[in-house]
């Protein structure tokens, strides 16, 4: 393959993965062609992307967008996957398939730079993902504010209470007063 060849692909690798930093390296050659498209439609009802391309193209171009860590795992067949709500929802969509699909394998990734084998890929599925994590932040920051409301409310709610049977007491009192 000539340069000129070459940077056209690496160009268009580039072009197709923009901003991503995250990614999954999968190996479907072992996939028969039916369940190698019901898969790729299923991928793509996910918002998730996959793209089959020499190894040494796809590092080179990976590593021109800031991309590093794939090196040990791009050997042999390799698909890049990518795309979802998150690198968490990435990862367990892709568990889920592996588990369904037995011919698939997982073969690693990297994360915010970092690279994983597929144990990590594994472990990164259990996790919890961008919007359970701000739920829990969000909970966690509201805390203390709920505490501050139930411990104003309790006492006004006592002395509110303890007005409201001291004033029936009164009228009771004035009632029985009247009769006499």
């Amino acid at each position: 393959m000539s340069r000129r060849i070459k940077d056209m692909l690496i160009a268009d690798i580039q072009s197709r993965i923009g901003g991503t930093r995250d990614f999954l390296v999968v190996d479907c050659s072992r996939l028969d062609a039916i369940t190698a498209n019901r898969w790729r439609l299923s991928l793509r009802e996910s918002r998730i992307s996959a793209l089959t391309v020499k190894n040494s193209v796809a590092v080179n171009a990976l590593r021109r967008s800031g991309v590093d860590g794939l090196d040990g795992v791009m050997s042999g067949p390799s698909t890049l996957l990518w795309g979802s709500d998150d690198v968490v929802a990435l990862s367990r969509a892709v568990s889920k398939y592996a588990r369904d699909i037995t011919s698939l394998a997982i073969k690693g990734g990297t994360v915010e730079g970092q690279s994983i084998d597929a144990a990590g890929v594994e472990m990164l599925s259990r996790s919890a993902g961008r919007l359970e994590t701000i739920g829990e932040l969000a909970g966690l920051m509201l805390a203390p504010g709920r505490q501050l409301a139930g411990c104003l409310q309790g006492p006004g709610g006592q002395l509110a209470g303890q007005l409201k049977s001291l004033s029936e007491k009164s009228l009771e009192s004035e009632g029985s007063s009247g009769t006499e």
